[in-house]
Order: structure tokens, then sequence, then C-alpha cells
């Protein structure tokens, strides 16, 4: 019997620093996080980070949590609740960090006499901090746990065409009537490490800012994040028919010491009003679901930068979450996956 396992990051289970402090040691531990060896990785996470960042990201939590709980919880067992009757099979949800495991999620679907399931990382594009450690770990609870399993999994559907339309199609929705003087669209930022790291090849180029580093359909643009959010991008634009000087790509969330995909999106809009950039609209195509970083770092702090440089009109355009064209195009692959 096949099933489906929707895979999201997760969500510390309360605003407060007792609870976020070991969702961060969970997530920040990672070795595809902070990809250092684990000596290195325990001292500059228990020893530095840990000491000031829970009571930091718990004020930052605070600020968008739901009466609900989380909104990426919230919303991911709305998209889910959707989802589900859609679907030929059972379809069960997981997070990869905090107390909705995928063991729970695999456990839940084994109940069901499930022997075969579809791992579905909710990202776009494929990123080692974010797909890859889902289906590492996937695979080492299977082992332990679950030896009768079998998996797949949902490749990185960054260009897929149902996907393209789903943003494309929300963009246009949510601009509506506001007049922009550029759409931005932020995407997560990694180390450039990573990038070289994922590259089975090899091969990759120099990074430079506003080119794809690599040919789509290439052996190195397979796994090559930036490359992804570029064509994600420009595939977007095209069917929007949005100009060339109208929108930029930009990465967020980084973190000091290293260097990491650029151009930093806290940068890029900070500098808009000195150059006559005004009304912005922002978009988070590599989220599929709101969280922290789309709705603290930038609906609520890159706009409050904004504003305080000048700027005087700023639109968070939201993430697919659970809006019903997004829901059917997930069911749809999980139906055509399951023939």
């Amino acid at each position: 019997m096949k099933g489906a396992l929707l895979i999201n990051l997760g969500s510390p289970d309360s605003p407060t620093p007792k609870d976020v402090k070991p969702y961060l040691d969970e997530f920040l531990m990672d070795k595809y996080v902070i990809d250092v060896p684990y000596l290195l990785r325990a001292l500059l996470v228990r020893g530095i980070i840990l000491r000031k960042r829970p009571e930091e990201s718990a004020h930052a939590y605070a600020k968008i949590w739901w009466e609900e709980g989380s909104p990426l919880i919230v919303l991911s067992e709305r998209m889910h609740k959707k989802v589900q009757p859609l679907s030929n099979i059972p379809v069960s949800l997981a997070m990869r960090y905090g107390s909705m495991t995928i063991e729970k999620g695999l456990q839940e679907l084994s109940d069901q006499g499930v022997t075969e399931v579809l791992l579905f990382p909710l990202y776009p594009q494929y990123a080692m901090a974010s797909t890859l450690t889902i289906l590492v770990l996937a695979e080492e609870i299977r082992k332990n746990k679950f030896p009768h399993m079998r998996f797949s999994d949902v490749p990185a559907f960054y260009n897929k065409p149902d996907y393209i339309k789903n943003v494309a199609d929300s963009i246009q929705k949510h601009l509506r009537g506001f007049e922009y003087d550029q759409l931005v669209f932020s995407y997560h930022g990694i180390p450039e490490r990573h990038v070289r790291k994922t590259d089975k090849t090899k091969s990759h180029k120099k990074f430079v800012t506003n080119e794809m580093c690599c040919e789509v359909g290439t052996p190195e643009a397979e796994f090559c994040y930036r490359t992804h959010c570029y064509e994600t991008t420009r595939l977007v634009v095209e069917q929007l028919g949005i100009p060339k000087d109208k929108y930029c790509v930009t990465f967020q969330s980084r973190l000091a010491g290293d260097k990491w995909l650029e151009p930093y999106t806290d940068v890029e809009i900070d500098n808009m009003p000195s150059k006559g950039i005004k009304k912005i609209a922002v978009v988070t195509p590599a989220f599929v679901t709101d969280c922290l970083e789309t709705l603290e770092e930038i609906a609520m702090r890159a706009k409050e930068d904004f504003e305080a440089n000048g700027g005087e009109e700023f639109l968070a355009i939201p993430c697919l979450n659970d809006e019903d064209e997004w829901c059917q195009t997930v069911s749809n692959w999980i139906n055509d996956w399951a023939k």
C-alpha cells in the first residue's frame, strides 16, 4: 500500500526560550545546516549561539505567534487537511525539527498499512540544509524503525509548470492594484560552499550577481540551489511579463563568518529608497508556508527598515500556504506517483 509524507521545517512548541532552545539546538546541530566537524559545531552552537539566541528568537516568534500556535505548523496542517481528501492514498504531515517528527509521520502511515512512501519535502529548490537533511534522516529512521518500508521522493519542483503557475497566480492576485517600483524575489540564503558541496560534478563556476552559475538541465545544475532560485524567478517573471528592471533576486537569513549567497535581502532593501525605489513588493518563493523568516524577518523587520530609510509602500506577498490551487497541485503530484 502506498502513502505520502509531507515534510516541512518545523517550529518550537511555544515562543518561549524554554522551548526555543532545544528546537534551535536540534536545528543548528544538524551537520547539514552547520557543516563543520561535530566538536567545532558543538562549541559554536552550544558554547556561543545558544547563550543568547533562544531569548532573541523567542521574542521574534512571539511577534508572529497565532492563538492556534506556530503559523508554520497551523498553515501546514490546514494544507494537509485540504490535500488528504484530494489524494487517492493516505497522506501524513511531519516536520524535520521539533515535536512533529518524521518518525511519528511514518508511524502514522505504517499504522494504516502503508509500505511504500513518497517523501515530499516542501522545498521547491534543492539544498543540503533543507531537502538533503530530510531525505538522510528519513532513511536512517526507515532502517532502524521501518525496514519493511520503501521510499521514493519528490524531486525539487522549482521549475515544474504547475508550481510556477501557482506562484505567478498568487503574485498577480496580491499585486492587484499595487503600483510597485520593484518586485523583490527573496530566497533563503545558504553558504556558497553548500552549493559546491552538493555539486557532484565539482565543476561549479564563480558566482556572478544576477547570473546563473550553471546552465539549467546540466548535471551541475541538478542540485544547485542558486540556479534553482534564479530559474524559479525567470519562469515566474516570464509568465507574468515583468520587465527586467522591475524585479531583482536577493538572499536572506545569513549567519556571520561565512561567505553566503549574494546579494543580501536586507542590504538591498535598505538601499532602495536612496535609489528612488520607494514602493516595493517582496515575495519569498523558497518557502511554501509562511514562517518566522517571512512573517517576522520580511513582513515586519524589512518593512520597518525600508520605511525608516525613506521607503513609502511595502507589500509582503504571502506564501502559497493552503491556497486551493496549490493544494490541488500537491495532490495531483501525489496521485500521479500513486498510479
